[in-house]
């Protein structure tokens, strides 16, 4: 059995995925801000706190999990949220937040636990992208861009890491039945541009909407991103979702026509 440190685990995904887990018989270290909200919703769990945006507690986390449990087997990087408005319409602030908690956050958490990993010359990264990481909409664009970023994060470290031992995977999930657009996991940009209204404007009145009525089960997705963990082959990203399917087929067909009218453009820039 392996020992997975997860963050972001009191709600949501994080939650399904710890006690996916630990229904498996696998050892639980779940993470949190508020490590009480932890233990209330993972008694079993070792619940430890951790803003990941603070590397020294990023550093005591990981120090605690290695000294209750021995070892890190699985990282699941889950802590982050979603934000909703036009690329211009969110300010240096909110963009600069977001990719402190999606993105620098991650690396944060990462930093800490791949020494560990090196050291065991085995472990498994799992980071929970989205969609949005690979197909931008209007709207997300923010919350997209920090995705697109895990998804390149993490293909590099695939080819960096995987000579060590260790083996990273990006999920990149659609809509799941978590309650993600509540004011916990969602925030929308306070500046609202008029111009916008029938483009950004139109998607995000729709959004308050949308909860309760996603088609991804949280369970079914937590269960295959343990299988992850526990597959000797897993794949560099993996797609979550009859929505993520589509959007990724109509992405790739896209990019495929696109390529093949621009083609010689493309190639006729070499010397």
């Amino acid at each position: 059995m392996s020992v997975f440190f997860i963050t972001g685990a009191p709600r949501g995904l994080g939650l399904e995925i710890a006690r996916a887990a630990a229904e498996r018989g696998h050892t639980v270290v779940a993470t949190a801000r508020d490590a009480d909200a932890v233990r209330a919703a993972l008694p079993a769990a070792t619940a430890l706190p951790l803003d990941v945006t603070d590397a020294g507690q990023a550093r005591a986390a990981v120090e605690a999990a290695v000294a209750a449990h021995g070892r890190i087997d699985v990282l699941v990087n889950n802590a982050g949220y979603g934000m909703f408005g036009a690329v211009e319409e969110v300010s240096d602030a909110e963009a600069r937040a977001i990719f402190d908690a999606n993105v620098f956050g991650l690396l944060t958490v990462t930093r800490a636990v791949l020494p560990v990993m090196r050291a065991q010359r085995s472990g498994r990264v799992l980071n929970i992208g989205s969609i949005a990481g690979f197909f931008n909409a209007p709207g997300p664009g923010l919350y997209g861009a920090t995705k697109f970023a895990v998804d390149g994060i993490s293909e590099a470290m695939r080819g960096e890491l995987e000579p060590l031992g260790i083996l990273t995977t990006v999920v990149e999930p659609g809509a799941l039945r978590t309650g993600f657009f509540g004011d916990r996991s969602f925030r929308f940009a306070e500046q609202v541009i008029g111009d916008y209204a029938a483009t950004v404007g139109r998607a995000r009145a729709a959004v308050p909407g949308r909860d309760g009525t996603q088609p991804g089960d949280p369970a079914k997705a937590a269960g295959l991103i343990v299988d992850l963990a526990e597959h000797p082959e897993p794949p560099t990203r993996l797609l979550l979702g009859s929505d993520a399917v589509t959007r990724a087929d109509a992405k790739l067909e896209h990019l495929a026509e696109e390529l093949a009218q621009w083609r010689e453009a493309s190639l006729s820039t070499d010397f």
